[in-house]
């Protein structure tokens, strides 16, 4: 899916981009006025995220949710319809959205990196920012199992 996520609902970004959604940021993008992020969101072809009431009614589409927890935003999500599985090969960056691609196994990484010969490991093309399958992809890959459990009961 192709989303942009209002300033009111930032703790789930990284969520949505592990999960391979093109999910742009109101906060990074610097668009504090409804009329900017819904110029962009029509420009882009975006579903509006958002918990204002006033912004998803002028939407062409959006998502309004209710909670302001993180976990609560994301099992509304899923009761929307959005896809929550963490992806095989992620596609997009958890800092800037910017695309990913896998580092060579010979290559060198930054010292916070693992040795791509040991982890898989990608590269953001546009920040540099490099990411692999760590503690935090697991913290990510629990929370998206109690938001799935907490959905089918």
């Amino acid at each position: 899916m192709r989303l942009l996520v209002d300033v009111m609902c930032g703790g789930i970004v990284s969520y949505l981009r592990m999960c391979n959604h093109d999910t742009v940021y109101a906060g990074d993008w610097g668009l504090e006025a409804d009329d900017d992020a819904l110029a962009i969101a029509r420009d882009e072809g975006r579903a509006i995220v958002t918990r204002d009431r006033p912004l998803a009614s002028r939407a062409d589409e959006s998502i309004l949710l209710e909670s302001r927890e993180v976990e609560a935003q994301l099992a509304e999500l899923a009761a929307a319809g959005v896809d929550l599985t963490l992806a095989d090969d992620p596609a997009f960056c958890g800092r800037c959205n910017g695309p990913l691609e896998c580092v060579d196994p010979t290559a060198s990484t930054p010292d916070y990196a693992p040795d791509p010969a040991e982890f898989e490991t990608w590269v953001c093309r546009d920040c540099g920012q490099h990411f692999w399958r760590g503690s935090h992809w697991d913290r990510v890959a629990e929370t998206l199992a109690r938001v799935r459990e907490s959905t089918e009961e």
